[in-house]
């Protein structure tokens, strides 16, 4: 038997059809298993009613909905390719991923219409279907496709070796690329997180994180499916209806990135019982060993770590629960079948994967494993460039420890050299984040005539008493943090720029630094 998306499915609606299997909060939709697959099979139908053949593109533009979850399932029995867009991107971003997929079909929402209104006579052969009421002109009625199609199952022929998504990096240092997974590397990335934090049938989950990043959708949401858990989803984050949502639907487990965790720790947790919560499973960007700290406070839960990137599927990595307090700081060791190396970074190309550095030294992430994609979409010289010898290159900067533990320091981009040194902008984080007055952090390097680069630190104010001087003197006093590292600028903000998986698009605040600082100011 031949092992896809859509067969672990089926096999978990036969397994447990009588089961709720989701609950979208937005439209207050309940449907077990045996209902889920009916409607599944209807969006499948629809789609090959459509004209959509194996291995062409379905694209979603929608927050966390019903007809998304529907959708991921539908495309993997039909062999469509699935391709969430991120919902927070402009019409002109949505347009490039668009004209680089080219889907057959694209489903999007009334939240998300205006974007969509603005591009959508640039692509006349690509059917819009609209999944809320009062349907715009140029598109069609998704519920109208859906109710008229067959509920009877596809014959379609799908195999764990063909194409089952394209999923668009971040795009945190310049245009996203489409990454490409077969869907036997979801399968074992799915296995490999069921196990890693012990999901079981019994789990209510809850989708907060963005189900178009693969953090949320293949770490968290196929996962559950694969088990017969279920899964509470939520339109989008918002940390009073995350709480409520635990409360009322005794959530057991979810994942949410670093600054979501933060979020809610910032309400009254008095007011909700969240004492069915047991596991919280983060990542996509690192976690200061202080909010790791106030999770285990104030949260009283058992938090995993999951560091990898798209690329990988995501998950290379996990720091288990036991050692969270232990080695709080790390991103924990290779997942199960895989394998990380540090090795001495190159300046002119791809590094080579044999010039291995000791334990305890620098160099940069590679990895292998049986979730690595398969390469990018349309991109022979930046997949050759990216999986070099066998070897998944991060472009992250990192070391292992005596024990095998891996502990990333930054993205080989965003290091910062002043003086000749080099100074990863983690470290200086990680120590402002333990001052009690600051929300959020992020550090970049501001060009400098004498010293090469400066560091600088862009904040989120907690306390809105605190000042530059109190901060200075903080890093000052600490022990964790050489002189020549510490910060010699501080810009107060609101808030930072991140992307949907939660990592700092610092090159958005390198553009700021150029226009603060630019005519001669300070």
């Amino acid at each position: 038997m031949s092992t896809t998306v859509g067969k672990i499915f089926d096999l978990t609606v036969k397994k447990y059809p009588h089961k709720e299997a989701i609950y979208d909060v937005r439209k207050n939709l309940r449907y077990t298993y045996q209902q889920w697959s009916k409607k599944v099979n209807q969006l499948a139908n629809a789609l090959l009613n459509e004209g959509v053949k194996k291995g062409d593109r379905v694209s979603t533009f929608l927050f966390n909905t019903e007809e998304l979850a529907t959708a991921f399932f539908a495309c993997a029995k039909i062999g469509a390719i699935f391709n969430p867009i991120n919902f927070r991107l402009t019409a002109e971003e949505v347009d490039y991923i668009m004209r680089d997929a080219e889907p057959t079909v694209v489903l999007f929402e009334q939240a998300l219409a205006d974007v969509v209104a603005a591009i959508e006579e640039r692509f006349s052969t690509v059917s819009f279907w609209f999944i809320d009421e009062e349907t715009p002109d140029y598109a069609a009625s998704y519920h109208e496709k859906v109710s008229s199609a067959a509920d009877t199952d596809v014959d379609s022929k799908v195999h764990e070796d063909d194409l089952y998504a394209i999923m668009y990096t971040s795009g945190t240092t310049g245009r996203p690329k489409g990454v490409l997974h077969r869907h036997r590397d979801m399968v074992e990335q799915s296995l490999i997180v069921i196990g890693s934090t012990k999901l079981e049938k019994q789990d209510n989950g809850l989708v907060t994180a963005p189900m178009f990043h693969c953090a949320e959708l293949h770490c968290a949401f196929l996962p559950r499916v694969h088990v017969g858990a279920r899964n509470i989803i939520l339109h989008h984050f918002e940390p009073n209806k995350v709480l409520q949502l635990i409360d009322q639907e005794k959530v057991t487990k979810f994942f949410a990135a670093p600054t979501m965790w933060n979020m809610l720790l910032q309400e009254d947790l008095s007011q909700y019982d969240i004492t069915s919560l047991t596991l919280g499973l983060y990542g996509a960007a690192p976690m200061a060993p202080a909010l790791v700290h106030a999770c285990h406070d104030q949260l009283r839960i058992k938090l995993v770590q999951a560091y990898g990137m798209t690329e990988m599927g995501p998950a290379i990595t996990f720091l288990s629960a036991e050692d969270q307090l232990t080695k709080a700081g790390s991103a924990g060791q290779a997942c199960l079948n895989h394998d990380i190396r540090i090795v001495r970074p190159n300046e002119t190309g791809p590094s080579n994967p044999d010039d291995v550095v000791p334990a305890g030294e620098t160099g940069e992430i590679i990895v292998q494993g049986p979730c690595m994609m398969s390469g990018y979409f349309r991109r022979d010289e930046a997949s050759e460039k990216a999986i070099y010898k066998g070897w998944y290159h991060s472009g992250d900067i990192g070391y292992l420890d005596e024990d095998g533990y891996l502990w990333v320091k930054d993205r080989v981009d965003d290091m910062i050299i002043s003086g000749g040194e080099n100074i990863y902008p983690r470290e200086v984080e990680d120590l402002l984040y333990e001052h009690a007055g600051i929300l959020d952090v992020a550090v970049v390097g501001q060009p400098d005539d004498r010293w090469g680069e400066t560091v600088t630190a862009f904040v989120v104010k907690k306390d809105a008493l605190i000042t530059e001087t109190e901060l200075d003197e903080w890093c000052k006093r600490s022990k964790k943090l050489a002189n020549y590292k510490r910060p010699r600028k501080y810009v107060f903000c609101e808030a930072l720029p991140r992307n949907a998986s939660g990592k700092i698009q610092k090159f958005t605040l390198r553009k700021q630094l150029e226009e603060l600082f630019s005519n001669g100011k300070s």
